[in-house]
């Protein structure tokens, strides 16, 4: 088996598993690395997530970014040595993930339900601190029910719908009623409040952008205000997507941002959403497989590698190549003047244009330092829909 020592009898000091765990590809350089491979500039990595910590310390918040464009511990471990409090996460099974790592402090942004999620939060809370969202009270009877008969206790956020019209529930009112209810529950903790001003990312005129951001906020606001009038307890809240970091980092009202994928520095955010100071940091490599006409060459990294739908990878190093279209497992290239000398077996690097949906695909970082592998981080998020 290729990359596999074979001298399996001869076991020496070595034991019979160690003789058969493949060779550390750590050293290599990228134009050695089979294709296609999801490749990440380290040191473009670590710049993007440091001016995300600042950008949110500049408005005095806390950070906890979220994890669904990496899935990755190691990642959420570094956003920790810079400053993070905690991760954020989508799902159950990515908090089993991360707090199996030894990550505390986890903000599950979705509301949850069904008796098999419920009774896996509870038991989660024996050996980390994870934070739950309710918009209805059957979903917070529920987890109380569970947390009750396993002796462990929960946090909560209320969701508040505040223009994104998904999950949560109306400010005023029924949000105030919510949380009383949610406070006289046995085995959950409330805690504060949580809205997505996701509807209002790729507004395009910076000042109507900030305006309506400022506003979604002061829905938020209002309800901190409205939960401290009634005696609730409300020390979070808890908003702020990566197309709005510079905008929601200085609504005085918000006390954490969830924001995350800047850390990769895709175009979707930085060309659609108007995020400013990040670059570009995650890259597929490729390999030309087919040039069928002057002005046209084929990868072998399709859809099944990169995903395209919000945002077309670009092509680095090439100004004049536009990805014109990918299948399943192709990617076509539109060549200009300056670039049809490429061939067969020549490396191309492709941008990813939104992370979020091209890094589930895979089951690693290979992580470089310039072009020398430096690591490989398993993301082990991945798959874990439940």
């Amino acid at each position: 088996m290729p990359g596999l020592r074979h001298d399996v009898t001869k076991l020496g000091s070595h034991s019979a598993w160690d003789s058969m765990m493949p060779q550390s590809q750590v050293g290599l350089q990228k134009s050695e690395l089979d294709t296609p491979a999801l490749c990440l500039d380290v040191e473009q990595f670590a710049r993007n997530a440091q001016l995300m910590f600042d950008v949110a310390k500049s408005g005095n918040k806390q950070w906890r970014p979220h994890s669904k464009g990496h899935k990755s511990p190691a990642i959420a471990w570094h956003e920790q040595r810079i400053g993070a409090t905690g991760v954020t996460c989508a799902k159950i099974g990515e908090a089993e993930v991360f707090a199996a790592t030894g990550i505390q402090n986890i903000l599950i942004a979705n509301v949850v339900a069904g008796e098999r999620k419920v009774e896996r939060l509870a038991a989660l809370c024996h050996w980390s601190d994870p934070t739950i969202c309710c918009d209805h009270f059957a979903q917070a009877e529920e987890l109380s029910a569970a947390c009750h008969r396993v002796g462990s206790r929960c946090q909560v956020l209320v969701d508040v719908n505040i223009g994104m019209n998904r999950t949560g529930i109306r400010p005023g009112k029924d949000a105030v009623e919510l949380a009383q209810a949610i406070d006289q529950l046995p085995g959950l903790t409330l805690l504060g409040i949580m809205g997505y001003e996701g509807h209002l990312l790729r507004i395009s005129d910076p000042v109507e952008k900030a305006r309506e951001i400022h506003e979604a906020i002061s829905i938020l606001e209002n309800v901190r205000n409205q939960f401290q009038r009634s005696g609730l307890r409300c020390d979070v809240v808890s908003a702020g997507g990566t197309g709005s970091i510079h905008i929601t980092a200085q609504c005085a009202a918000v006390t954490e941002l969830q924001a995350g994928g800047g850390i990769f520095g895709d175009p979707y955010y930085t060309d659609l959403c108007g995020l400013a100071g990040c670059d570009p940091a995650l890259t597929v490599v490729a390999t030309v497989i087919s040039r069928p006409h002057l002005h046209r060459a084929v990868l072998d990294a399709g859809r099944k590698t990169i995903n395209p739908d919000l945002q077309l990878p670009s092509v680095c190093g090439y100004p004049d190549v536009a990805v014109k279209s990918l299948s399943a497992e192709h990617c076509t290239l539109e060549l200009g003047p300056e670039s049809q000398n490429l061939r067969i077996g020549d490396r191309v690097e492709l941008i990813v244009g939104y992370a979020d949906l091209t890094t589930a695909m895979h089951d690693d970082f290979y992580v470089f330092r310039g072009d020398r592998l430096e690591a490989i981080w398993p993301i082990q998020g991945r798959g874990r829909l439940q």
